[in-house]
């Protein structure tokens, strides 16, 4: 049932994403008249052709990679052939039916998410939403390609996150059926004979492991020495040294010229003149923000030169009414970031209590196989001196769980601040790293010491003893 109690303030949230779902939501909770605004459907791209689809791809390749690795621990399958002979079967991959299941998941998410809203008391209206000044959001809310029917919502506070779309080359563009972004790919019906992936960072390694798992031959063409740039260095070797060992070519210092349809295949041109040929093509060359043409600079907001809105550490533009959360910002490109972003943004402007968001608290993951989460002040920060620090690694392997489990690849690295040993950061390879990672992040928000963290108990055994025992070796004496 929505709420009874009398709304004064006006909240208008321009995309239903995790940031402007969850702005709403703080707005009902603190009494506001909400109005949301979005065009494809509730959680927005990241529900719908992003977030939730691609993880939820990641976990059907991290199932099929345990039952090919099943034997490494002594677990085997076998069948009877039609003259009875005992054969190994092979791990087959149904990609049509993992993809409708996924968009059925987004699908549903959606659903709930929008469920939740309208039980709040959330207005939504579905259409294209342009800013008319800093309180007025315009909405197209026609049906069709060409909306002809107008809706104006007037608000005290305006939310903007509407988000960021694939990044689309001129020499690259795709057509959805050999050549996609990220957004394009659960259509395909049948596992790609030889995907090139384009593009080494978060979204590109992803991409690639996951369809490796999958069963696809994969190259994924890097630009820089290695996969992930701007990410931990150890952690990095760590990821191309699997992918490597488990088939994938990598193509290091190489840029991609052009991408073009070859028949049935591709073909990426590099710089150099080489040509790699595959079957699929997938661009991940980063995004750009859904800010163009929606009545921004009109209405006084500063923008960055790559065109994301510049906010503070509240959430706010340079208009004191209007407020940015999520990729159109100039702030993380992360989920769990845009989430935190609505509500402080609300919280703020509603006169609740709030926390700025402090960047170097936030915790990320990439979701590779293993995955590598980080948080905090990083190695390169640490010996470039911009934070003064100590750094202890401990691998994976020495941990009693993971020898148990068959793990061989990853580790526990923690960064605690010189002295007073506060932990000021760290980085975790490992299966399920998001998880694991939690410990340490708390550690960083609440500045708790290596003693203190090392004085946690830590179940025996687990992946997590690895946390405590690295903390452990960096005691302080006093």
């Amino acid at each position: 049932m929505p709420y009874e109690f009398e709304r004064t303030h006006r909240l208008a949230v321009l995309g239903g994403g995790p940031g402007g779902y969850e702005a709403a939501l703080a707005g009902a909770q603190l009494g506001a008249d909400v109005t949301l605004v979005e065009r494809a459907g509730v959680g927005g791209s990241a529900v719908l052709t992003d977030v939730v689809p691609s993880k939820t791809l990641i976990a059907t390749a991290e199932a099929a990679n345990a039952v090919r690795e099943a034997a490494d621990l002594g677990v085997q399958f076998y069948t009877h052939s039609d003259k009875g002979r005992v054969v190994r079967p092979e791990v087959a991959v149904n990609l049509g039916a993992v993809n409708k299941r996924l968009l059925a998941l987004a699908q549903q998410q959606s659903a709930d998410m929008k469920a939740s809203l309208v039980r709040s008391g959330v207005r939504i209206l579905q259409g294209d939403g342009r800013l008319d000044g800093p309180n007025t959001i315009v909405v197209s809310t026609g049906r069709g390609k060409s909306r002809t029917d107008f809706d104006e919502v007037t608000a005290d506070t305006l939310v903007i996150a509407v988000g960021a779309s694939p990044r689309i080359l001129p020499t690259a563009k795709p057509d959805g059926e050999r050549i996609f972004t990220w957004t394009q790919l659960y259509s395909l019906e049948a596992i790609p004979e030889h995907l090139i992936v384009v593009g080494s960072g978060v979204t590109g390694a992803e991409f690639a492991s996951a369809y490796l798992a999958l069963g696809s031959a994969v190259t994924l063409v890097s630009s820089r020495d290695q996969v992930l740039p701007g990410e931990d260095d150890d952690a990095a070797a760590v990821i191309q040294a699997v992918f490597k060992r488990n088939g994938m070519t990598v193509l290091n210092k190489s840029r991609a010229a052009s991408v073009t349809r070859d028949g049935d295949g591709v073909i990426v041109t590099l710089a150099d003149g080489r040509e790699v040929k595959g079957s699929h093509a997938l661009l991940a060359v980063g995004s750009i923000p859904n800010t163009a043409g929606i009545g921004l600079e009109e209405a006084g907001i500063q923008l960055t030169e790559s065109g994301h809105i510049r906010v503070n550490r509240v959430a706010r533009t340079s208009m004191p009414s209007v407020y940015a959360a999520g990729d159109c910002s100039d702030f993380l490109p992360l989920a769990s970031v845009a989430a935190m972003q609505g509500r402080t943004a609300v919280f703020h402007a509603m006169g609740d209590a709030v926390t700025p968001t402090e960047q170097r608290n936030v915790t990320s993951n990439i979701f590779t196989q293993p995955e590598v989460a980080t948080v905090g002040w990083s190695q390169h920060q640490i010996e470039e001196g911009v934070a003064q620090g100590e750094i202890y690694k401990l691998e994976l392997a020495s941990n009693p769980r993971a020898k148990m489990m068959g793990l061989k690849d990853g580790f526990v690295k923690i960064f605690a601040r010189t002295g007073s040993g506060t932990v000021i950061g760290g980085v975790v390879v490992a299966p399920k790293a998001s998880d694991l990672i939690l410990p340490i992040a708390l550690a960083v928000e609440h500045r708790l010491t290596v003693d203190q963290l090392a004085r946690a108990f830590s179940v025996y055994p687990s992946l997590s003893g690895t946390i405590t025992d690295a903390a452990r070796a960096m005691h302080i004496v006093g």
